[in-house]
């Protein structure tokens, strides 16, 4: 298993957003995460890729463990150090792209594999017009990203956390802020790494695409995963009120 997370709870302030969650997430697979705005997925995400702490729960990567609930009730995460190595893990793209502006495409996307993983130059470069053919923009390499429609700016966004070599990515909402031609350019992109067997988890709103590629569709409703299964069974015959019920806005 890529990565568990266990009883997984999250509060800001008094407000608790992630109550008592468990999931993990195999090689290979495909897991979307759907439900209504406000339910806790960005911050389950946000939580599995390390850019929140948990406030209860277990996360592990690859069967070792990276954060913990102590017998004293207090969350402990491993020494920053080692922490590093578990976010080499994960990649998690962003809704709004997140590139550095002031970069070119192609520094963009060697910054982090030079400056974090120490590789050289020459690889991260080789790597990088890989990825940027992959995902149909290798003459963009030299551009900046005000230069780029959003569908291009996402596409280098994927492509940049793919330039880590993460062993799972994550997808926060990433067509929701663009026109439905570009999120057609995006969800293509999704779908091959898919069909390469990329393990990843997606948050999204876009039901047809969640229900063709993923192997596993979850539904989160108010911190809570209130239904969960294949893609045939969630959307064809949900088993809960609430599903159901947030299925039929989008049969409209």
């Amino acid at each position: 298993m890529i990565i568990e997370m266990k009883n997984i709870r999250k509060h800001f302030d008094s407000l608790e957003v992630l109550k008592d969650i468990s999931f993990g997430v195999d090689s290979g697979e495909v897991v979307s995460i759907i439900g209504p705005s406000g339910s806790g997925k960005s911050t389950l995400l946000r939580c599995a890729t390390f850019l929140e702490t948990i406030d209860g729960g277990e996360i592990s990567y690859m069967g070792q463990k990276a954060a913990h609930t102590n017998a004293s009730g207090h969350t402990v995460y491993v020494h920053h150090n080692e922490l590093k190595k578990f976010r080499t893990y994960c990649g998690l793209v962003f809704q709004q792209f997140n590139l550095f502006p002031h970069y070119s495409v192609l520094k963009n996307l060697i910054d982090a594999p030079i400056h974090v993983q120490g590789r050289s130059r020459g690889e991260a470069e080789e790597t990088a017009m890989d990825l940027l053919k992959k995902m149909g923009i290798a003459d963009k390499a030299n551009s900046y990203p005000y230069q780029l429609s959003g569908g291009q700016q996402q596409r280098v966004a994927i492509a940049r956390a793919l330039a880590m070599k993460p062993e799972i990515l994550f997808f926060d909402e990433p067509t929701s802020a663009l026109d439905p031609e570009l999120t057609g350019e995006v969800l293509r992109v999704i779908r091959q790494l898919a069909e390469e067997k990329m393990t990843m988890v997606v948050v999204t709103h876009e039901m047809p695409f969640a229900k063709a590629v993923s192997n596993r569709v979850i539904f989160m409703d108010g911190g809570v995963i209130v239904e969960q299964g294949d893609p045939e069974d969630v959307f064809g015959n949900p088993k809960e009120e609430r599903t159901k019920a947030f299925l039929r806005v989008f049969e409209r």
